[in-house]
């Protein structure tokens, strides 16, 4: 096992095994919350390993004691001064587009998930090509209703339009790692201990095909699901949420978050504060 040569990151690592680039989300201190320059990183280590012929399968995973609890909420215009709608669009537009990389990626993309994997992060999961959980994972939207038509779209041709609307309808809902399996989300749940370890076996398995077989195989499955309109979906996605932002009740939600900070506002709102309840 070594470091990938190339430029070093701040948000991310690298690190390459006998075929495998095994590449972790390194923000512990906020559970590896996506903010713009992880983004950008991603999109510069996916590059980085294409290029490298020694990588057949990556493998993205998290630091410490999460996946990740999904974007950073303090940059990413949720709790911020009034922004302009088109500005908000573009900004997650961006955000999606660089996520989308992974889906166009011309290698298999592995997501191996454990503790708390929540709202933008599972977008990142979905768009891989296969996801193990640990069993104990938490798996979740989240906890405010400050947007919408952005996150759980995606997960509907995974677990089903009534079980994503269940999902979707009621703010910070979770499920389990095993029941993520269940119902479609991942492929399968694993012991947390044994995480990393099923992981490797599985990648590499994958790594023996070569590369330009694994490719085709990958393209001609993605062409089944973007026939049935999910890319556009996705990218639709954008819209609804930048839309949603700029309603009244969500710029309620935006100056609560201001004023008392994510934790206040999450109080708030299960105290029926919010909304004039």
């Amino acid at each position: 096992m070594s470091e990938s040569n190339g430029p070093s990151f701040e948000t991310l690592s690298l690190i390459q095994e006998e075929g495998i680039c095994w590449l972790t989300l390194s923000r512990p201190e906020t559970l590896n919350a996506i903010n713009a320059a992880m983004l950008r990183e991603l999109e510069q280590a996916l590059d980085l390993m294409e290029k490298d012929d020694r990588v057949r399968v990556l493998v993205i995973r998290g630091e410490g004691r999460a996946f990740s609890s999904g974007y950073d909420l303090g940059k990413q215009g949720y709790s911020s001064e009034e922004t302009d709608i088109v500005d908000d669009y573009e900004t997650l537009h961006t955000n999606l587009k660089s996520m989308m990389r992974i889906w166009s990626y011309p290698k298999p993309v592995i997501a191996a998930v454990h503790g708390y994997c929540l709202a933008g992060a599972t977008q990142l999961c979905v768009f891989c090509d296969i996801t193990v959980v640990a069993e104990d994972a938490v798996i979740g939207l989240p906890a405010l209703p400050a947007g919408g038509g952005f996150i759980t779209p995606l997960w509907t041709p995974l677990i089903g339009p009534k079980r994503a609307k269940q999902m979707s309808f009621v703010p910070n809902s979770r499920i389990s790692g095993e029941t993520a399996a269940e119902w479609g989300w991942a492929n399968y749940a694993v012991p947390a201990a044994g995480l990393e370890e099923n992981v490797r076996q599985l990648a590499t398995q994958i790594a023996r095909v070569p590369a330009r077989i694994l490719r085709m195989k990958k393209m001609s499955i993605n062409r089944v699901w973007e026939t049935m309109g999910f890319t556009h979906a996705a990218l639709l996605g954008a819209e609804t949420d930048a839309l949603l932002h700029h309603s009244k009740e969500c710029r309620e939600v935006s100056a609560a978050i201001r004023e008392k900070g994510l934790k206040g506002a999450i109080e708030s709102f299960n105290a029926g504060d919010l909304f004039g309840d």
